[in-house]
């Protein structure tokens, strides 16, 4: 079990052991000067349970050396459990629940065996946790070790009849809330109809269901009816406690209602449809120790055996989860999600949480008897229920049949055929607003349902009967079973609520006894009679924690209505049954307090709501209601807010307390006790800490002073109390402490202390004193140590003070008042105990004056050390270069003088060791990048360092080449951590990634790998903060290519979660670069690396899951290229002029990437925002020497074009328009800047014939897009002029182009504002506006330009082919136009449709027709558009026959591919080539495209070859 370090391996051997009996693990390596620290890789629990195998191990052998077999065989038996479990941790495959499961018992495992071993004791929170003393007050610190010694004392006397343990673990029902999770799998039946399945939990010893009903609707094709839901039936029956675990069965059972007609058999087309009829029902008992398993219930049919034919079944998954609803869906997140059900229990929980509000009435139809009267058989009765106002009014979606389900506005009963006495037993829920309760009542209507749908339409509701929800005394209706009123009469006299709500709507058992005499002749005023022949019964059940059925109560909650019986409701509190008051806790409490404040100027109400409060306390404390002490807790944490309520409650507190101290008789004052806890509570969060503190200061002095004499209790009270004020204290959430710690510090500290060393070790309390004692020092700052040494009155009084401190500490440290194994409050106790070093601390201003700064002597004397340790110094070579540097690093001159030559000597010192100086070189570049980035160091520093160490090696002039070379290094270094840190508080995220960049090449030019990678990361961060997902890719990519697919173990450069192989780390790398590049869209990227894992995957690992998952991936990304629109970025060049910039940005070029969308203002706004003091030069030339030179900064911001650098494998093939748009803006090193020039004649009419261009271009250091949004632009060139025929051209298909990407935008976004689209149509086809192209008509296509320029012939088809193709970009853009505009635009419309009808009549007869084609969701121009050799041949353009067959041979090639992806048939150019006619030829019978295009380089082949 020793952990080894593995130096060298060979064949068969493993270091010095043989391979077979080392198992490799791993690890994490820590350097820690020169030793390596290393620390198992594995979970914490995991880790926890490894050490403490071992140290049982060792311990283990020595019981069997002693002979103690009992205490041996136990230990062996606890191992075996702990290594056992310890597999299934490390298997990694438990659920959540089981996990937290198998936690804690290991955690209880481990704190039991190392009590009986007499080990350290772990203290742990509520989670098994080991419990972090840094994070933890010292008063919960010293309970939990109080709990974990009480808790494990009492395990073992438990063990003690027992020699195995037996699991420590809590039973399952300790919990008081528990859930049963159901899945549905399927539901196996053949009925033919639509089925409604209701399931629930019931008992079958009180014939009752406990739960609310899950409703699944269910198809007639055999789904469920939302085929949505299908395997996602999941639902949670809540509230579960004890009582229902107790319970001696429990059933899952489930209710089927078929909905369609009255029999099964019937086939009449024109029978009765939409009935509920009965089908069947399933049960199955469970347990609360009910692991995950499938059930199969079988369906017991209503229905005679013949007419099923076959089995039918319902299978389920069910499992018992501990804890309510918000617990299980925390712990069981792979069973319980939002989309899960919850069915909660017919009542309450057993407790009942604040902000659980509730209001449902659960309505069961019980049962009836109807008389069939003038019939000759029985009725088919229908009940039809409806939640009415005081209007009759029905009042909408208030009736849920279940769980699930949608609320509706009617119910209707399940239909029994021919039943005299149906027993429905149907339990469904009404839920009504609160403020609507006392305007509600339900009225049932009964029908008789014929099974011949013209009979049936004939049918009227025969009888009707209500029920109020509220009496009249304000109280919910009653629970239990009701026995209604029939009413029958004319139908629509039973609607009308004029006709009944008067009326008594339940039978009274005199009622029943007097006939129905009375009744009859109530009726005669209404014009409804009492059916005596029927009756009706139903059963509710009211779970409301608003709503309550008890009177006295209501009068409490309720008490402003009638104030004169406030006294008598507050004494009578105390006789109403405790589950009703603990249900209504919360509006108690709140009616309690309402009642105090209300009446804060009189204190006739005090004692009785004094009173009230401190039974509620008590009902709380009882044990049947023990689980509502944390309902109080949160209820005083969350809701309480009566701020002065302590004023109350501390007068009639006082008071009780002087009656009992004066010997007289007070009742309440052994509950008021008992109580006191919670009353401080009450207190306390009244916000009276300022008020109250001082008072109970000055109490506890006297308290504390003789707390070694007085009665045990009242001892323990007082410093009890003390450890509650000081926890409060500690908390984060409490507000401003520092004046309450003060006055503990000033009235308590030197009383404890001195009552510390007074007090004898053995005592019972000592260990609380001294814990109360660590808490205020814990909480105390340096200003609390400077006030309270004002507060003695002279120089020997504080001396006394200091003198018992330590006298105090020195003896704490040599007797420990707490149990041996108690190690964690031992060291935290002994942390507080160096007292005199932060005395020392805040006393050191006044040292300073007296003494001046004695850093500077300190470090001489280190220097003189230093020289004196003769050969020893090789011995802190690379040990002391840190705390050396340090020390250099301190702003003080002289000192830096005197301690840097220290360096050198360092140098010197490992040179003639070893015969170079690579350790300290380490070292320090090491402890510089910290030292710097934490603020040390300055420009003065890295001169400094400069200047003398080259001065010390002019002398040793073996060493002056390697001295230089690294002062170079440490320069370079300092310059960039110097940028770094400046910039790093700095608002421009720019400039912090610039100087991280530059950070980082260093480290990689100088070979520091892990520097490297770690400025790699910082750079990653920065970019994730500002959304540059595509930034962020590549910033990690140059991370990966440091690794190689090898199973090599990676050195731990960064913090990883755990050691990993380059093969490992490479692929994690790779997928969340595949992640950033998808965010980022640039797909291509991601692909490429799809493409490597995918290799990997099935040449090397053999992972085909994975495979597939990446192939999906891939796929998913060739998809997103084709369909989703990637708007193209804007480049700009920013130039940076004058030494007021930094060194990094001074007279440099840079070409930034814009975002998406983003103009080029905006960017130049953002710009200069970062650097307010600049100008913003005008200009796009490059400045003169005047402005380089100058001390400003001037900033000069324009947009550049990239330059499309098409891929080998995409040229000179039919690439779509969506694979070359990405190309356009990505892997772009070139940058275009034009600026126009006069030329030649000019012509004041049409300035096009004399604009030449002269371009600019610019290329970066780095392509677009990369680590950065920007790079360097490291050559700048002025070379390129262009002709106004080209610049023609150019314009023309830009402004095709940007059509073209319009269009598309604005078809794939219905949001984007039409404005923009407007402006550019107009402008092209309204001559007015912009000319449109006839200026280049006038231009160029004259008989003079021809015969000037004969070159420019194939040019000029090309300008002519262009504007040909701006008319169907411009149609379709007008279309698009035309469906977006507004009512006020429309004129603005109808003009442009004019203007280019007449453009396009124009264009068409001198150029030619061209078409458009649309690929997937956008619109595109044929692949050849973008091809200058290869311009259309649609239209009528003047063709020759070589000309034809150029084409016909480009085409025939891959003409089946066009075809295919540009959408149309692909028609050759015509055959009439003479006359250079080329109108459009017909044809009988289409051929395929690559047809045509063979044939006609049959028919015109000879011509060209003879």
């Amino acid at each position: 079990g020793e952990t080894v370090h593995i130096q060298e391996a060979c064949e068969g051997k493993t270091g010095a052991f043989p391979a077979n009996f080392i198992d490799l693990k791993e690890v994490i390596i820590e350097q820690r000067g020169d030793d390596e620290v290393v620390t198992s890789a594995e979970m914490p629990l995991v880790k926890e349970v490894t050490t403490t195998l071992r140290e049982w191990g060792s311990i283990w052998k020595q019981l069997f050396v002693a002979n103690k077999k009992e205490r041996f065989s136990q230990v062996q038996r606890l191992m075996w459990d702990l290594i056992e479990w310890r597999s299934q941790l490390l298997s990694g495959t438990l659920p959540g629940d089981e996990f937290k499961e198998l936690k804690q018992k290991v955690t209880s495992k481990i704190d039991y065996g190392n009590k009986i071993l007499e080990l350290d004791l772990v203290v742990r929170d509520g989670n098994g946790n080991i419990l972090d003393p840094d994070n933890a007050s010292v008063i919960s610190l010293f309970r939990a070790h109080e709990e974990a010694t009480a808790t494990i004392t009492e395990r073992i006397k438990e063990d003690v009849s027992s020699v195995q343990t037996t699991d420590l673990l809590p039973m399952p029902y300790s919990s008081p809330t528990h859930s049963l999770y159901v899945f549905v799998r399927n539901f196996v039946c053949r009925i033919g109809e639509e089925s409604e399945l209701f399931m629930s939990l019931y008992d079958p010893l009180k014939q009752a269901i406990i739960s609310e009903n899950y409703l699944i609707r269910w198809g007639d094709k055999g789904f469920p009816k939302d085929v949505d839901m299908l395997n996602n039936l999941k639902v949670v029956f809540t509230d579960l406690g004890n009582k229902d675990l107790n319970r001696e069965k429990i059933y899952l059972i489930c209710q089927i209602v078929r909905v369609g007609r009255m029999d099964l058999k019937d086939t009449n087309k024109k029978c009765t449809v939409g009935l509920r009829r009965p089908f069947g029902v399933a049960g199955l008992m469970f347990t609360v120790f009910m692991f995950l398993s499938l059930a199969l219930l079988f369906i017991l049919s209503l229905l005679p055996y013949e007419v099923l034919r076959e089995l039918v079944w319902l299978w389920v998954t069910m499992k018992a989860l501990v804890g309510d609803i918000i617990q299980i869906r925390k712990e069981y997140p792979h069973l319980v999600d939002r989309s899960t059900v919850v069915a909660r229990k017919l009542g309450f929980p057993e407790i009942i949480m604040p902000g659980d509000i509730r209001n449902d009435i659960y309505l069961t139809l019980h049962s009836g008897d109807f008389d069939k009267y003038n019939k000759t058989t029985q009725k088919n009765v229908e009940v039809i229920m409806l939640v009415c106002d005081v209007d009759g009014k029905v009042v909408p979606n208030a009736i849920c049949l279940g769980a699930g389900d949608r609320p509706v506005s009617e119910y209707r009963s399940v239909i029994y055929y021919q039943i005299k006495q149906p027993r429905w037993m149907e339990t469904f829920k009404v839920a009504i607003p609160l403020e609507e309760m006392p305007k509600i009542h339900l009225r049932f209507m009964f029908r008789h349902r014929s099974s011949q749908e013209s009979k049936d339409k004939s049918e009227k509701n025969f009888a009707m009967a209500f029920v109020r929800l509220m009496k009249v005394d304000g109280t919910v209706l009653q629970d239990g079973p009701h026995d209604l009123v029939v009413f029958k009469g004319d139908s629509k006299r039973m609607e009308d609520v004029s006709s009944y709500l008067a009326l008594a709507s339940e039978r009274s058992h005199t009622d029943v006894h007097k006939g129905t005499t009375l009744m009859r002749n109530n009726s005669s005023t209404c014009g409804l009679s009492v059916s005596s022949r029927d009756s009706f019964t139903i059963s509710t059940l009211v779970c409301s924690t608003k709503l309550t059925q008890n009177v006295g109560l209501l009068g409490l909650l309720k008490w402003r209505t009638h104030p004169e019986l406030l006294k008598s409701n507050l004494q009578e509190l105390k006789l109403i049954d405790g589950e009703e008051v603990v249900k209504f806790l919360q509006d108690t409490l709140d009616a309690l307090f309402n009642i105090m404040m209300e009446h804060s100027q009189t204190d006739d109400y005090d004692i009785l709501v004094f009173d009230a409060l401190i039974y509620i306390i008590g009902l709380i404390a009882d044990r049947k209601f023990q689980h509502f002490n944390t309902v109080l807790e949160a209820y005083i944490k969350q809701h309480f807010s009566a701020t002065l309520a302590y004023k109350k409650l501390m007068s009639v507190l006082k008071t009780y307390l002087d009656v009992s101290s004066r010997g007289e008789a007070c009742e309440p004052i052994l509950r008021t006790l008992k109580a006191l806890e919670y009353i401080f509570k009450f207190i306390v969060r009244s916000h009276c800490r300022d008020i109250l503190l001082p008072m109970m200061l000055k109490e506890l002095g006297g308290a504390l002073a003789d707390v070694r004499e007085g009665p045990h209790d009242e001892r323990r009270n007082s410093v009890e109390l003390l450890n509650k004020i000081l926890e409060v204290l500690s908390h984060k959430d409490v507000g401003d402490t520092f004046r309450h710690v003060r006055d503990i510090v000033t009235c308590l500290l030197r009383t404890i202390n001195c009552t510390v060393i007074t007090m004898g070790r053995e005592h019972a309390l000592i260990s609380r004193v001294v814990a109360c004692m660590t808490a205020i020092l814990s909480q105390m700052d340096d200003q609390h140590y400077s006030t309270y040494i004002e507060t003695f009155s002279g120089t020997s009084d504080l001396v006394d003070f200091l003198m018992e401190t330590f006298l105090l500490f020195k003896d704490l440290i040599g007797k420990h008042v707490y149990p041996s194994d108690w190690v964690t409050m031992i060291m935290v106790q002994n942390r507080y105990s160096h007292i005199n070093e932060l005395f020392s601390f805040s006393c050191s201003p006044f040292c300073f004056l007296r003494y001046g700064d004695m850093r500077r002597l300190i470090g001489f004397a280190i220097r003189d050390m230093w020289y004196k340790l003769g050969v020893n110094k090789i011995c802190f070579i690379p040990g002391m270069v840190g705390p050396i540097l340090e020390m250099t690093l301190i702003p003080e001159e002289e000192l830096r003088r005197a301690t840097i030559p220290i360096f050198f000597d360092m140098m010197q010192c490992e040179h003639n060791h070893t015969g170079h100086f690579k350790k300290f070189e380490n070292e320090i570049i090491l402890k510089l990048d910290h030292e710097v980035e934490g603020g040390g160091g300055d420009v003065r520093y890295m001169e400094l360092l400069q200047t003398i160490l080259l001065d010390c090696a002019q002398e040793h002039t073996h060493l002056l080449p390697e001295v230089r070379n690294f002062v170079s290094l440490v320069t370079g270094l300092l310059e960039r951590l110097l940028d770094y840190r400046t910039v790093m508080s700095d608002d421009s995220r720019n400039n912090r990634m610039s100087c991280t960049v530059n950070l980082l090449n260093f480290y990689k030019d100088i070979n520091r790998e892990g520097m490297y990678i770690r400025y790699l990361y910082k750079l990653r961060d920065l970019h994730l903060d500002g959304e540059n997902y595509t930034e962020a890719a590549y910033t990690l990519l140059l991370h990966s290519k440091l690794l190689k697919w090898s199973d090599d173990q990676c050195t731990p450069q960064v913090d990883f979660q755990s050691p990993q192989s380059q093969r490992q780390l490479k692929e994690n790398l790779y997928n969340t670069i595949v992640s950033y590049f998808d965010k980022g869209k640039m797909w291509e990227e991601a692909i490429s690396l799809c493409k490597e894992l995918a290799d990997q995957y099935e040449m090397e690992v053999f992972d085909y899951e994975l495979l597939g998952q990446s192939l999906k991936q891939q796929a998913k990304f060739y998809e997103n290229i084709m369909k989703i629109l990637r708007p193209k970025p804007d480049y700009f060049a920013v130039g940076y002029y004058g030494c007021g910039f930094p060194q990094f940005l001074r007279n440099k070029v840079f070409i930034h990437r814009g975002k998406e969308y983003e103009r080029r203002e905006d960017f130049q706004s953002h710009l200069m925002s970062q650097f307010p003091s600049a100008t913003r030069l005008n200009i796009t030339t490059m400045p003169g020497d005047d402005v380089k030179n100058s001390p400003l900064q001037y900033i000069q911001c324009f947009t550049v074009q990239p330059v499309l650098e098409i891929p080998p494998r995409l040229k000179n093939k039919p690439v779509p328009d969506q694979i070359i748009n990405f190309y356009k803006s990505n892997y772009v090193q070139r940058f275009q800047y034009s600026r126009p020039v006069r030329k030649g004649k000019v012509d004041p009419d049409n300035e096009f014939a004399s604009m030449w261009i002269e371009r600019t271009t610019f290329y970066t250091a780095y392509k677009l897009p990369g680590i950065l949004r920007w790079f360097e632009a490291m050559s700048i060139s002025h070379v390129s002029i262009m002709s106004p025929l080209e610049n023609a051209i150019e314009t023309m298909g830009n402004t095709n182009e940007k059509i073209l990407t319009m269009i598309n935008q604005y078809q794939c976004d219905e949001t984007l504002p039409i404005n923009p689209l407007s402006m550019l149509l107009n402008g092209i086809v309204d001559p007015a506006v912009m000319g449109g192209f006839a200026k280049y008509e006038k231009a160029f296509f004259t008989d003079e330009y021809t015969q000037e320029h004969p070159d420019d012939k194939e040019r000029l088809l090309r300008l002519k082919d262009l504007i040909a193709w701006q008319i169907p970009l411009l149609g379709r853009g007008i279309s698009l136009h035309g469906k977006r505009v507004t009512d006020d635009l429309r004129p603005f419309h109808e003009r442009m449709e004019e203007c280019f009808k007449q453009l396009k009549k124009k264009v068409e007869k001198e150029y030619g027709v061209r078409e458009l084609v649309r690929q997937t969701d956008c619109l595109a121009l044929p692949f050849h558009y973008s091809v200058p050799f290869f311009p259309p041949f649609t239209g009528s353009r003047t063709w020759t026959i070589e000309g034809q067959l150029v084409h016909a041979l480009s085409f025939a090639r891959f003409g089946s591919l066009s075809a295919q992806w540009l959408g149309r048939s692909v028609e050759p150019p015509p055959s009439n080539t003479q006359t250079g006619d080329h109108a459009p030829t017909s044809h009988a019978e289409p051929r395929p495209p690559k047809e045509q295009l063979y044939l006609f380089l049959l028919q015109h082949s000879i011509g060209f070859l003879l």
